[in-house]
């Protein structure tokens, strides 16, 4: 028995809450709240209204007559914000029909303009406004006088359900009886209904109910109706996701879609959609699967494909399901997929589809760490010779992406990109284009330039789209746009602006939610962040934790960050063994930066033991990789390395001369930290070629005395940033002496009690001056 809410609905495939036949295969029928509509159309043509309020209601009919039903409070409230003159008008005009006799509502349908006959007004038959009343009143036209019935004491209890009596606890009029709610308008089945008692479990119709709050309908949709919300949902879950309903909220509002008719394919599409926000995979396959099975039995494939379009559904199913496994990551079950998927494309010599297969074919072989340059190379080439100019661009993007990593020229790769940009251009690929600005973004990271890839983050997040708008949503939800803005989160963290990251971030989590696709992004850009600031503040306890969170969302960052952790409380010899794992990973995975990394920190761990002549081997590699895959900044964080090695063992000229290559770069595009240890550095150089002794003797080169001051001071600053209270402590230890050598008193005096303060203050023992850099 269907339930009273779903009698405000007139669907005559449907026989006591039974769907019989396609629920949509009548374009509209006629509810209480399209008399609602009809009501304020009418009082729009025949009432004055003034010109910014006909323009707010204008603008309000198409989403009326298009959206679901609404409830006749929540009709109210959003005519009366445009217009409170025809919102009373409106409620006037449905009370004299509510309360009055059935000749009322025939009365007003019979004044409605016609559409053939309105030529001076908006109802005017071309007219969205005159499509809509023709299609009210060819409907009206057809019910019999039971039907008419029926509809009027749906409008009755439409109209009196918002406004209950307060001895009524809040609650609507009682359920109609079993007849009333019989939804069969073909009058065949009154009789039926009339031997038949309401069901007890039925319950009562609240407001809440009525004013559909959460989901937009309870009831049966027309086909409109229906094609308008899958369509806005889609949209929006493709640009903005927080826009569109929560996944329980649309969850619902589907099933109650394919509940009266289950063979709905574009309902089972967005089910699909909707399941892979929260990453559900037995109903997201669930749902693709029931997709393209009523997709070929609804035989539109074949009527807009002929003979090839069963074939055509078949083997593109097969492929969405190896993307889906893909996504997922059970390579196994991606495989079989995409096998048969290539092999029904064969058989059917469907080269478009083959294509797809082949870079889908690239993209498994990738994520399983296998070496896919050559898959790439011959997938741009056949894309190129089918004119399919996306799939092309895709393929050559992978390809920089692979070339970055390898040691590929900068100027060979971006080139590359600024080739494929004319064309996305010339056919207007827009996401392609924030792919390629996003890629291009991270490659000057890569390579150390931190000025031009903040540049190009922000050439695209000022970009306008070149995709439709619609719905008055711009599409910024996109793996590009999460990547542009986790890079802007980072370079704001190196220069220690920690409030600008925590909008950057903010946002992150305000436009991908937790259980978005894309969320792992900014979860582990915020967990790294945290990590550096707590390392750099010294505070090793709060920075442990973060290791196991950053290790399940990226296993490689996770044993670089315990790596660091154990080195920094000087569990030296766990430590080399994390490394050491890591290392042999990172070279099978090819991870060069990674690798670059893990050799800087075991030359760290050398240094613990004294081991320097140790070290210069492993430097010297690291600086080899650095420079043959361009990579400036570890570069120049690897000749900070050898600078320091080379002072401990005694040739602080030499290291001076070095130091001098890597100031440059450190400087205009390092981070707060890494310009302070090269100014640090600096200083102890200067200090050591000067003559310094610690026993207080004046310094045989004055000069290069003072410039170590100088560099001391800097690298104050740049610590103070980032409150480095560590290393603070030795920045003002250095500068004691320095004043005590050049007779500086009172300098002096006030480096010793800013050092004092501040070994008070973290009561530990400053670290040997050779452990670190």
């Amino acid at each position: 028995m269907a339930s009273v809410h779903e009698s405000l609905y007139f669907n005559p495939m449907m026989t006591n809450g039974v769907v019989h036949a396609n629920v949509f295969g009548i374009k509209d029928w006629v509810t209480p709240y399209k008399i609602s509509v009809l009501a304020l159309l009418y009082e729009m043509t025949a009432s004055k209204v003034s010109l910014p309020e006909r323009r707010l209601l204008n603008k309000l009919i198409l989403p009326l007559q298009q959206g679901p039903d609404l409830s006749l409070d929540q009709f109210l409230r959003t005519v009366e914000e445009c217009c409170p003159q025809t919102a009373y008008a409106v409620k006037l005009r449905l009370h004299e029909m509510a309360d009055g006799e059935l000749k009322d509502m025939e009365y007003f349908f019979s004044t409605l303009p016609t559409p053939f006959t309105a030529f001076d007004s908006e109802a005017y038959k071309t007219s969205v406004v005159g499509l809509f009343m023709r299609h009210m009143l060819l409907a009206y036209n057809k019910l019999s006088f039971s039907q008419v019935y029926k509809l009027y004491k749906s409008l009755q209890l439409y109209y009196h359900g918002p406004y209950a009596k307060p001895n009524d606890g809040g609650e609507a009029p009682p359920p109609l009886v079993a007849d009333d709610s019989d939804m069969d308008l073909t009058g065949s089945e009154d009789l039926v209904g009339d031997g038949m008692e309401k069901d007890e479990s039925d319950p009562p119709l609240h407001e809440s109910e009525l004013r559909g709050d959460v989901a937009p309908s309870r009831g049966p949709l027309s086909q409109k109706q229906a094609e308008y919300f899958l369509a806005r949902q889609a949209y929006l879950l493709k640009n903005d996701e927080n826009k569109a309903l929560k996944p329980a909220a649309l969850q619902e509002e589907l099933n109650n879609m394919l509940k009266f008719n289950p063979d709905f394919a574009e309902a089972h599409c967005l089910n699909y959609l909707n399941s892979m926000r929260v990453q559900d995979i037995f109903l997201s396959a669930h749902s693709l699967l029931h997709f393209f099975d009523r997709l070929i039995l609804s035989g539109n494939e074949g009527k807009s494909n002929g003979d090839e379009g069963y074939g055509r559904s078949l083997r593109y199913a097969a492929l969405n399901l190896a993307s889906l496994h893909c996504r997922f990551g059970h390579y196994q079950q991606a495989d079989l997929a995409l096998q048969e998927a290539i092999r029904i494309a064969q058989e059917s010599n469907d080269h478009v589809c083959l294509q797809h297969c082949l870079s889908w074919l690239n993209v498994l072989e990738q994520m399983r760490g296998s070496d896919s340059t050559m898959l790439t190379e011959d997938s741009v080439k056949m894309a190129a010779h089918f004119c399919l100019p996306y799939l092309a661009s895709l393929g050559v993007q992978s390809l920089v992406q692979q070339g970055a990593t390898r040691g590929r020229t900068a100027h060979q790769l971006l080139d590359a990109l600024k080739d494929t940009d004319v064309l996305h251009w010339k056919h207007s690929l827009s996401e392609l284009i924030e792919i390629s600005l996003a890629q291009t973004t991270s490659m000057w990271r890569l390579y150390g330039k931190s000025t031009m890839a903040v540049q190009q983050a922000q050439l695209l997040l000022n970009m306008s789209s070149l995709e439709p708008v619609n719905f008055g949503v711009q599409q910024n939800n996109t793996e590009a746009f999460a990547v542009v803005l986790c890079h802007l989160a980072e370079l704001h963290a190196e220069q220690g602006l920690y409030g600008s990251v925590s909008e950057i971030l903010q946002h992150l989590k305000e436009q991908f939610p937790p259980h978005s696709q894309h969320a792992k992004l900014w979860m582990l850009c915020d967990l790294k962040i945290q990590f550096e600031r707590h390392m750099n503040e010294g505070k090793y306890h709060l920075a442990e934790p973060l290791v196991t969170a950053i290790a399940a969302l990226n296993r490689t960052e996770g044993l670089y960050r315990k790596a660091q952790v154990l080195k920094a409380l000087h569990r030296s010899s766990e430590a080399y063994a994390v490394l050491q794992r890591l290392q042999t990973h990172c070279e099978n995975t090819r991870c060069t930066e990674v690798v670059i990394r893990v050799l800087l920190s075991t030359a760290e761990l050398h240094w613990e033991s004294s081991g320097f002549s140790t070290a210069l081997p492993l430097l010297l590699q690291a600086l080899a990789l650095a420079r043959q895959h361009f990579l400036q900044a570890l570069a120049s964080e690897t000749v900070l390395h050898l600078a320091f090695t080379q002072l401990m063992l005694g040739i602080p000229e030499q290291a001076l001369s070095v130091l001098h290559q890597a100031l440059e770069p450190v400087l205009a595009h390092g981070a707060i930290i890494d310009r302070g240890r090269a100014m640090l550095l600096t200083a102890r150089c200067q200090m050591a070629v000067a003559g310094f002794t610690p026993d207080g003797q004046e310094p045989a080169d004055p000069r290069l005395a003072h410039l170590a001051v100088d560099s001391l001071k800097e690298a104050a600053a740049y610590f103070s940033q980032l409150n480095c209270k560590e290393r603070l402590r030795d920045v003002h230890f250095l500068l004691a002496q320095l004043h005590q050598a050049l007779g500086q008193t009172s300098l002096r005096n006030q480096s010793a009690v800013l050092f004092r303060l501040l070994d008070q203050e973290l009561q530990s023992p400053a670290p040997p001056a050779s452990m670190r850099v």
